[in-house]
Protein backbone atom coordinates (compact mmCIF):
# COMPACT_ATOMS: atom_id res chain seq x y z
CA UNK A 1 0.00 0.00 0.00
CA UNK A 2 3.03 2.60 0.18
CA UNK A 3 2.48 3.40 -3.57
CA UNK A 4 -0.99 3.67 -3.66
CA UNK A 5 -1.70 6.91 -5.56
CA UNK A 6 -5.56 6.81 -3.77
CA UNK A 7 -4.52 9.38 -1.21
CA UNK A 8 -8.15 9.57 0.00
CA UNK A 9 -8.24 5.90 0.11
CA UNK A 10 -4.92 5.80 2.10
CA UNK A 11 -6.25 8.59 4.47
CA UNK A 12 -9.39 7.23 5.39
CA UNK A 13 -8.15 3.45 5.84
CA UNK A 14 -5.72 5.65 8.40
CA UNK A 15 -8.34 7.61 10.21
CA UNK A 16 -10.95 4.59 10.68
CA UNK A 17 -7.65 2.61 12.27
CA UNK A 18 -6.30 5.45 14.72
CA UNK A 19 -9.88 6.09 15.54
CA UNK A 20 -10.23 2.91 17.59
CA UNK A 21 -7.46 3.38 19.87
CA UNK A 22 -8.18 6.83 20.52
CA UNK A 23 -11.62 6.85 21.24
CA UNK A 24 -10.54 4.28 23.65
CA UNK A 25 -8.15 6.87 25.25
CA UNK A 26 -10.58 9.78 25.18
CA UNK A 27 -13.07 7.21 27.26
CA UNK A 28 -10.87 6.30 29.92
CA UNK A 29 -10.43 10.60 30.28
CA UNK A 30 -13.91 11.14 30.70
CA UNK A 31 -15.57 11.23 34.29
CA UNK A 32 -18.27 8.48 34.03
CA UNK A 33 -18.03 5.27 33.07
CA UNK A 34 -21.51 6.21 31.16
CA UNK A 35 -19.66 8.00 28.73
CA UNK A 36 -16.78 5.60 28.88
CA UNK A 37 -19.02 3.14 27.79
CA UNK A 38 -20.24 5.33 24.59
CA UNK A 39 -16.62 5.65 23.79
CA UNK A 40 -16.41 1.62 23.66
CA UNK A 41 -18.95 1.97 21.15
CA UNK A 42 -17.53 4.42 19.14
CA UNK A 43 -14.48 2.46 18.93
CA UNK A 44 -16.33 -0.88 18.00
CA UNK A 45 -18.19 1.32 15.36
CA UNK A 46 -14.36 2.25 13.83
CA UNK A 47 -13.67 -1.18 14.04
CA UNK A 48 -16.79 -1.95 11.65
CA UNK A 49 -15.73 0.89 9.70
CA UNK A 50 -12.01 -0.46 8.90
CA UNK A 51 -12.88 -3.66 8.40
CA UNK A 52 -15.48 -2.69 5.81
CA UNK A 53 -12.53 -0.34 4.13
CA UNK A 54 -10.28 -3.24 3.98
CA UNK A 55 -12.81 -5.46 2.14
CA UNK A 56 -12.95 -2.92 -0.01
CA UNK A 57 -9.38 -2.29 -0.58
CA UNK A 58 -9.03 -6.42 -1.34
CA UNK A 59 -12.06 -6.51 -4.18
CA UNK A 60 -10.34 -3.37 -6.28
CA UNK A 61 -7.09 -4.46 -5.69
CA UNK A 62 -6.04 -1.80 -3.10
CA UNK A 63 -4.66 -4.51 -0.28
CA UNK A 64 -3.36 -7.61 -1.27
CA UNK A 65 -5.88 -10.80 0.44
CA UNK A 66 -3.04 -12.15 2.96
CA UNK A 67 -2.70 -8.97 4.35
CA UNK A 68 -6.34 -7.56 3.98
CA UNK A 69 -7.24 -11.14 6.23
CA UNK A 70 -4.83 -10.37 8.77
CA UNK A 71 -6.53 -7.03 9.26
CA UNK A 72 -9.63 -8.25 9.17
CA UNK A 73 -9.34 -10.74 11.25
CA UNK A 74 -7.12 -8.84 13.89
CA UNK A 75 -10.29 -6.20 13.71
CA UNK A 76 -13.15 -8.92 14.69
CA UNK A 77 -10.82 -9.74 17.69
CA UNK A 78 -10.45 -6.28 18.84
CA UNK A 79 -13.96 -5.97 17.80
CA UNK A 80 -14.95 -9.22 20.25
CA UNK A 81 -12.28 -7.56 23.23
CA UNK A 82 -14.19 -4.38 22.93
CA UNK A 83 -17.63 -6.17 23.87
CA UNK A 84 -16.00 -8.33 26.69
CA UNK A 85 -14.54 -5.16 28.16
CA UNK A 86 -18.18 -3.13 27.83
CA UNK A 87 -19.81 -6.39 29.24
CA UNK A 88 -17.65 -6.35 32.33
CA UNK A 89 -18.28 -2.58 32.81
CA UNK A 90 -21.39 -3.01 33.14
CA UNK A 91 -21.59 -6.14 35.11
CA UNK A 92 -19.16 -4.25 37.63
CA UNK A 93 -21.90 -1.34 37.79
CA UNK A 94 -24.39 -4.80 39.05
CA UNK A 95 -27.25 -4.50 35.74
CA UNK A 96 -28.79 -7.37 35.02
CA UNK A 97 -29.68 -8.47 31.51
CA UNK A 98 -27.87 -9.38 28.24
CA UNK A 99 -27.57 -5.95 26.52
CA UNK A 100 -24.12 -7.06 24.21
CA UNK A 101 -24.18 -9.73 21.56
CA UNK A 102 -20.92 -11.46 21.18
CA UNK A 103 -20.75 -10.55 17.49
CA UNK A 104 -20.01 -8.29 14.66
CA UNK A 105 -23.46 -6.93 15.59
CA UNK A 106 -24.53 -2.96 16.74
CA UNK A 107 -24.20 -2.88 21.15
CA UNK A 108 -27.68 -2.12 22.40
CA UNK A 109 -27.91 -0.94 26.18
CA UNK A 110 -28.34 1.72 28.07
CA UNK A 111 -25.50 2.95 30.57
CA UNK A 112 -25.13 3.02 34.87
CA UNK A 113 -24.03 4.85 37.33
CA UNK A 114 -21.17 6.86 37.73
CA UNK A 115 -17.67 5.90 38.91
CA UNK A 116 -14.01 6.60 39.13
CA UNK A 117 -11.25 5.45 37.75
CA UNK A 118 -7.63 4.45 39.47
CA UNK A 119 -5.22 5.53 37.38
CA UNK A 120 -2.34 3.31 38.92
CA UNK A 121 -4.58 0.33 38.68
CA UNK A 122 -6.82 1.13 35.41
CA UNK A 123 -9.92 -0.66 37.23
CA UNK A 124 -12.95 1.13 38.17
CA UNK A 125 -14.12 1.78 41.49
CA UNK A 126 -17.88 2.03 41.92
Amino acid sequence: MADLKDYGFKDQLCRSGLSVPSNIAEGMERESQKEFLQFLRYAKASCGELRTQVYIGQEIGYIEKPMAQAWIQESKEISSMLVGLMKSIRSRLGERGERYQISEERVQGEEGERGKMSEERYQWEV
